[in-house]
């Protein structure tokens, strides 16, 4: 799994003609994944991992940065909230995901102006798990140049973390996107990762679901519902095209 993850991160530095690779360093167990995967593939000096606190728990920052010194590789750290703050004042008053998702689209622009910069792909850390189910910010996380781990379910990516030598209390963190106090991934999604990995797994095999109805019927809701974020813009196209007779 991982000699296959790194060659093909590899082949698609060689396709693009990209010199490195540009990253987003949580805190959690699929960055620090896919920053080992990344160092490997395109070597420490044409790796940087950024640093984007906005908000965010002091424990994810610190995480961050014990997994960038384990690795060993480039990381900048760049504060983000008082941009982010910023950005409230001058717009209109909204509430829930308006708001929280201003923080992923922030984070992925930065990404981008350094990708741009250094002529580097930008590198998602997004999984199967995630994916499918739509868990993830449109035009936020969810807007990368390669996702390695995009086929890995959750549990997958576990066991490669512990391959990889990534720290026992990264892999064992619950979950969080960080979009704010006290969220976890699984108490928004309503489902362990174990239950959604079981389900989704049968539903890709065809198998006889063991979860009960109303938790499976819950994720096919949910990747149904996010079908349009998996997805490129929608075209309307126009057969025959204009007439200019």
């Amino acid at each position: 799994m991982k000699r296959k993850i790194v060659l093909w991160v590899k082949d698609e530095l060689k396709r693009s003609g990209a010199k490195g690779i540009v990253l987003g360093l949580s805190g959690g167990v699929d960055s620090a994944v896919v920053a080992a995967l990344a160092k490997e593939a395109a070597g420490r000096k044409n790796l940087l991992a950024l640093i984007l606190p906005c908000h965010s728990h002091s424990r994810d920052v610190k995480d961050a940065l014990m997994v960038a010194k384990r690795l060993k590789i480039k990381v900048r750290q760049l504060d983000l909230t008082p941009l982010y703050e910023q950005l409230i004042k001058i717009l209109p008053k909204a509430k829930g995901l308006a708001v929280y998702n201003l923080k992923p689209r922030l984070r992925m622009t930065v990404l981008y102006y350094f990708a741009n910069k250094l002529n580097y792909l930008v590198c998602g850390t997004g999984n199967k798990s995630e994916f499918l189910v739509g868990y993830f910010t449109k035009h936020g996380d969810g807007a990368t140049d390669i996702l390695p781990i995009g086929d890995l379910f959750k549990k997958e990516v576990r066991v490669l973390a512990r391959e990889l030598g990534i720290p026992k209390e990264i892999i064992d963190k619950p979950p969080s996107a960080g979009l704010w106090a006290g969220q976890t991934d699984e108490n928004e999604l309503g489902i362990t990762y174990d239950e959604l990995d079981g389900i989704l797994k049968r539903t890709e095999g065809k198998r006889r679901q063991s979860a009960p109805p109303d938790k499976v019927n819950k994720v096919k809701r949910l990747v149904k519902g996010s079908e349009h974020k998996r997805q490129g813009p929608r075209i309307c196209y126009i057969e025959g095209g204009f007439n200019h007779g």
